[in-house]
């Protein structure tokens, strides 16, 4: 259950062409869910606000979702820009309310519950100054990555071209890395192959 006034958000970028896969990513199932209905679900129980940004696929994608607890649905109109601008159609959506937001790709769907827990957790204790926060597997950073307003101001101010990466290098000095035990915050799916690597692991998750 969330906490009164919690004022964290969640924008999953789920607007790719999946072109190496060949149909769309969002709507791949794992443990009994949708790539996107399973981020959704687990981001809601942590975020007031929970974003699906959506691109190539949108209506195939908006009617299959399936989630009690739906997230805003933005459209990203030129996806072919990439995933930032996926980013920057999500942040621009957040109410004013929210201070800190998580963004999270829909190709890596197996990140567990308690991974966000431990972020959201850890968000609140964080040190003052603190602007981003994200986990890391033995030593390997990976996501949802979770940045304060400040960055969030900067990510929405990056051209095209540019990468979140970008920011992310300039504030890391203002990063707080949370290890966790679970090394599916790095397994992305983008092709068949990884797909049926992560589908062999799902008793294990």
């Amino acid at each position: 259950m969330k906490p009164e006034n919690f004022d964290l958000a969640a924008v999953v970028l789920a607007g790719g062409a999946s072109s190496r896969m060949g149909r769309p990513k969002a709507l791949l199932e794992y443990q009994g869910e949708t790539f996107l209905d399973r981020l959704v679900r687990l981001f809601s129980a942590h975020c007031s606000y929970v974003c699906a940004v959506l691109g190539y696929d949108a209506e195939q994608i908006a009617r299959r979702m399936t989630h009690a607890t739906a997230p805003v649905l933005v459209l990203n109109p030129y996806p072919e820009r990439g995933q930032l601008s996926s980013l920057q159609c999500g942040l621009r959506s957040l109410p004013p309310a929210i201070s800190a937001a998580f963004f999270h790709p829909v190709d890596i769907p197996g990140v567990s519950e308690s991974t966000i827990a431990r972020l959201a957790e850890a968000w609140t204790a964080a040190p003052a100054g603190t602007l981003v926060l994200q986990p890391a597997h033995d030593g390997q950073r990976g996501h949802p990555v979770l940045v304060a307003r400040a960055v969030i101001s900067e990510l929405l101010t990056l051209p095209a071209g540019a990468t979140a990466r970008e920011v992310l290098h300039r504030r890391a000095a203002q990063t707080l890395t949370v290890e966790v035990t679970d090394p599916r915050i790095r397994q992305d799916t983008d092709t068949p192959e990884e797909y049926q690597r992560l589908r062999a692991g799902e008793s294990t998750s």
